[in-house]
């Protein structure tokens, strides 16, 4: 009996102390959650706003810089030569001038076209009198004073004397169809003077291969960019195109390559590209110098993200990969390039992972602290 009393003292002694042990342990517990940090949990009103999008395969697309210079469409450009000889007296426009077609841009005098003149006047008289020749033969035909014969050289003779008047007002029309002995040079396009090589008192010949105006619209420009024998395989044609200049920093025109000159300039051992652009604002000018960006494709796959994703801290790349509001993980990923809005990755993603494409950054330093 004595036995069973202080077995029944020792249980509950024992239970006393495993008691007290649960209740340190309760206590140790409580005093501990107060001060444990709650998971980052995007807020619903942010969460509304981010832009999500899923890592998937595609065409790597890489880049190539290339220089070059703003040029005249030759499709569009009316350059003017002397039609005749003589001396330049009157020039009325000036480098840069826009001017409509049929406008006069110079007037010259011309002993040729004074020739052309009396031709005309010749001919007139000529067609005249081959006129009141064929009326007086046909008139002594009825009377059957004249024959068959001398109406029919009547005749001739007047279609030859209507023949030669033609043939002088076409070379007066062709050459401005002046009859006081100037040559008028008219443009025959609308557009701006891009070059002028003329000044008054030039004397001017009808065989002088230098041209006195020309005139383009520059509506539509070319990009003519210089490609070096080591990237020749990296451009092809329809590639996409974008172009800066020194004017416009910030703007960017786009393109595409729309011929390739598959000839080496032998002085400087580039390929010429040209690429064809719309200005209907004027913003391009001729012998601006241009950057070229070509944008291709290499036929190489990888993932691609935006690269509104990617996060660079630490010498290392990241992005939020995103299961729920609560559950957001920092990646580390290797990127291949970076073209535009878009970024191709080695590793640390596979195809199908959610990645937070908009205000990554704040989400990553939330998550950081």
């Amino acid at each position: 009996m004595q036995n069973f009393i202080k077995a029944g003292s020792l249980g509950r002694f024992l239970l006393i102390i495993a008691g007290v042990f649960l209740a340190q342990s309760c206590n140790t517990k409580q005093e501990k959650d107060p001060n444990e940090r709650p998971g980052y949990v995007i807020p619903d009103t942010v969460l509304r706003t981010l832009k999500i999008d899923t890592a998937a395969r595609s065409a790597v697309v890489n880049d190539l810089k290339l220089t070059g210079k703003v040029a005249f469409n030759d499709d569009n450009v009316s350059r003017i030569y002397p039609m005749v000889s003589g001396k330049i007296r009157d020039i009325k426009v000036m480098l840069g001038d826009y001017v409509t077609k049929g406008q006069t841009l110079a007037v010259m005098n011309s002993a040729e076209m004074a020739g052309y003149s009396s031709d005309l006047v010749n001919a007139e008289a000529g067609l005249a009198v081959a006129k009141k020749s064929l009326d007086a033969t046909q008139d002594m035909f009825n009377s059957g004073i004249a024959s068959q014969r001398d109406l029919l050289s009547a005749q001739t003779d007047y279609q030859k004397a209507q023949s030669e008047l033609n043939r002088v007002k076409r070379i007066l029309n062709i050459n401005g169809g002046n009859t006081a002995g100037e040559y008028i040079i008219t443009s025959p396009i609308s557009g701006f003077v891009v070059e002028k090589l003329v000044t008054n008192n030039t004397l001017v010949r009808n065989d002088n291969s230098t041209q006195l105006f020309t005139i383009s619209d520059l509506k539509n420009v070319w990009i003519m960019a210089n490609v070096y024998e080591s990237n020749i395989g990296q451009v092809h044609m329809g590639d996409n195109v974008e172009v800066t200049t020194l004017s416009y920093p910030g703007k960017i025109f786009r393109g595409q390559v729309d011929k390739m000159f598959n000839v080496l300039d032998p002085a400087n051992k580039v390929m010429k590209v040209r690429i064809s652009l719309p200005n209907d604002d004027y913003a391009l000018k001729p012998e601006m110098f241009a950057s070229v960006r070509v944008i291709y494709k290499d036929g190489e796959q990888a993932l691609s993200i935006p690269s509104g994703a990617l996060i660079f801290d630490h010498s290392q790349y990241y992005v939020l990969v995103y299961h729920s509001k609560s559950d957001v993980k920092i990646t580390p990923v290797s990127v291949i390039n970076s073209i535009g809005d878009k970024t191709y990755i080695s590793a640390g993603l596979q195809a199908g992972d959610k990645v937070i494409a908009s205000q990554a950054i704040l989400i990553y330093d939330a998550l950081n602290n």
